[in-house]
């Protein structure tokens, strides 16, 4: 069994390939080169604006925004996680995870193509549909949930798939959107930041693109701002990538190193996390001040059923809502353990009213609540006494 088999994911993934490491060595080892005596077994980042280039410009390393060799390892691992024993698969790192949204939308539609987004996706996404209406792109929105876009389908180029959902955790299955969208020769992005590659691989699903913010769980100390796209059409990442060398989106080689190691101790993070954030879920449950519970790990969670066929992880992620505005922002100064910030997928717990945002389609009392990596006792104690404190 692999190490996800005694952390509460449960997915079809869950079986370790007869012919692979398992995900904790995957992601020790993933992106490193080869062994070198007195080299560094991770070289440190590289900072060059140009390389030396005689002659004709030729080989991997001509200039800074096009190619870094700091890069070229942190792909090379995202790579290794997102399509294991894939060699079809090209991972192109981006600043941030926006860039890389960006990055596939842009390069992909054109004015008069079609556009089909979540109503319910990250809160940017609203911004990103005005600009691409701008530029002549139709965009029609559905819920995550029920697998609702596949109601507005037919006509789509692009069809962009945010599982689970930011901030509701809603999951939709993956396979059947893919299935539905090639059949009407429409392209299908799958935004995996939630998940990470440990939690679940769209590419693996049948999607074309898997892209994803490393500034959350991925690099997982909230010190980097990353993001990138994995995808196994050629020409098709290579309109991704012509788009990173337009608008100069990279990221700085001391990011993309600090994003490298911190993949080392992935799994060991993602497993402690997820699990804790099982037991969190359990343990708000009881509580009668609390509605609206979502953890796709919770066997009566409405999306438990569809996620547990595709994720081999649950996420760190639970939100819930209490009575109130009033209430809400009682209990988060309450905390002890959890910080106020608007990130998640850190090794310290966060957590937010996201309606102070004014981005989101939730109620006033709605707490996006992302669990860190401290002892579940001693979290799940500091979130129960902030609520007995708090009680109206």
């Amino acid at each position: 069994m692999s190490d996800s088999a005694t952390n509460g994911g449960a997915g079809a993934g869950t079986e370790r390939p007869a012919s692979g490491p398992g995900d904790g060595t995957r992601a020790v080892r993933a992106g490193l080169p080869e062994p070198v005596k007195h080299e560094p077994t991770l070289p440190g980042p590289v900072f060059a604006a140009h390389f030396h280039l005689p002659g004709d410009p030729t080989g991997p390393y001509t200039y800074g925004r096009d190619e870094n060799p700091t890069w070229t390892h942190l792909e090379r691992a995202i790579g290794e996680l997102e399509a294991p024993g894939r060699s079809d698969v090209e991972t192109l790192v981006f600043a941030s995870g926006m860039a890389a949204i960006s990055s596939v939308l842009f390069s992909q539609l054109r004015a008069g193509d079609t556009a089909v987004l979540p109503d319910d996706g990250y809160q940017a996404l609203p911004l990103v549909r005005a600009q691409l209406e701008a530029y002549g792109i139709e965009v029609r929105t559905a819920p995550t949930g029920q697998d609702a876009q596949l109601d507005v389908l037919d006509g789509a180029k692009l069809l962009w798939i945010e599982t689970p959902s930011n901030p509701g955790l809603d999951v939709c299955d993956v396979r059947r959107l893919v299935g539905a969208a090639h059949a009407r020769g429409a392209l299908v992005a799958v935004d995996n930041t939630l998940a990470t590659p440990l939690g679940q691989r769209p590419l693996e699903l049948g999607a074309d693109f898997s892209v994803a913010s490393g500034t959350k769980q991925l690099t997982g100390h909230g010190d980097v701002l990353l993001g990138y796209v994995a995808g196994h059409d050629a020409g098709a990442m290579a309109a991704v990538r012509r788009w990173r060398k337009i608008v100069g989106a990279i990221p700085g080689p001391m990011e993309a190193w600090l994003a490298h190691r911190s993949i080392a101790t992935l799994q060991l993070r993602v497993d402690r996390q997820d699990a804790t954030a099982l037991r969190v879920a359990e343990a708000l449950r009881t509580r009668p001040e609390i509605t609206g519970l979502r953890y796709p790990g919770l066997p009566d969670d409405p999306s438990h059923k569809i996620a547990s066929q595709q994720m081999q992880r649950y996420g760190c992620v639970v939100s819930f809502t209490l009575p109130s505005r009033a209430r809400a922002d009682r209990f988060l100064e309450a905390l002890r353990l959890v910080e106020g910030a608007t990130s998640f997928g850190g090794v310290r717990s966060t957590a937010e009213r996201r309606g102070r945002w004014g981005g989101d389609a939730v109620p006033e009392g709605f707490i996006r609540l992302s669990v860190g990596a401290e002892d579940p006792d001693d979290l799940v104690t500091d979130l129960l006494r902030a609520l007995d404190e708090t009680a109206d």
